[in-house]
């Protein structure tokens, strides 16, 4: 398939999506033999910190290659494959922090299998966490329509203006949501720092829904 198919992706930025992919991998292989047979693989908000066999690390390690390998293949099964080339590379800017995400995370669990406690686990996650919606938020106004990426509603679907609104409206209230998630990172208890992460998340995504059968169904009155 010719690269204008493929969504223009055959790129240096690409490369550089999946050969940082493979450092997870490599990460794990070189520590793989001097880790404690049971490594932390959940941080709850309540504090409680969970456990697991040591393979557990080749998930983590393997999530790097699987997504590099499922976004660069979604936009040649997509049905609306040619809208792609019309965001590349905010397209490619979200795998590229994202495998940073992964490898970072990776980190995570394996300074804390080596010396529990070094690091302030809840507001790390949360505050990277915080940093994907606010890049995310200043992303979806650049989304075109597919069936992949962003607020697939099948109004927005069906309408690219609905679909353009609704990407301006989701992309300001998730880029919010960041912000109030990051801020809450810095707070000591645990909780707060859900509260402040999950609670706003949620109404950024569910008032953009919302919204976005309003929208359409104006448009079918005007047209009628």
């Amino acid at each position: 398939m010719s690269e204008k198919k493929q969504g223009g992706f055959h790129n240096k930025m690409q490369m550089v999506i999946f050969l940082l992919s493979l450092l997870p991998v490599l990460l794990a292989a070189g520590v793989y033999g001097n880790l404690p047979d049971r490594i932390p693989t959940n941080w709850g908000f309540d504090g409680h910190v969970s456990y697991g066999g040591k393979s557990q690390i080749w998930v983590m390690g393997g999530m790097g290659p699987f997504f590099a390998v499922l976004f660069y293949v979604l936009p040649s099964i997509d049905p609306k494959r040619q809208n792609y080339r019309k965001f590349p590379k905010v397209y490619q800017s979200f795998q590229l922090f994202l495998q940073v995400f992964i490898l970072i995370m990776e980190g995570i669990i394996i300074t804390e299998s080596f010396r529990p406690g070094t690091i302030r686990v809840s507001m790390v996650v949360t505050a990277m966490c915080s940093i994907l919606f606010m890049m995310l938020g200043n992303m979806m106004p650049k989304f075109r329509q597919n069936f992949f990426c962003g607020f697939r509603t099948p109004w927005a679907l069906c309408d690219e203006t609905v679909w353009n609104k609704t990407h301006r409206l989701g992309g300001r209230m998730m880029f919010a949501a960041g912000i109030l998630g990051l801020l809450g990172a810095f707070f000591p208890s645990d909780k707060v720092k859900m509260a402040m992460l999950i609670g706003p998340v949620m109404v950024a995504t569910l008032v953009p829904y919302v919204m976005s059968y309003v929208w359409f169904r104006k448009r079918e009155e005007k047209r009628e």
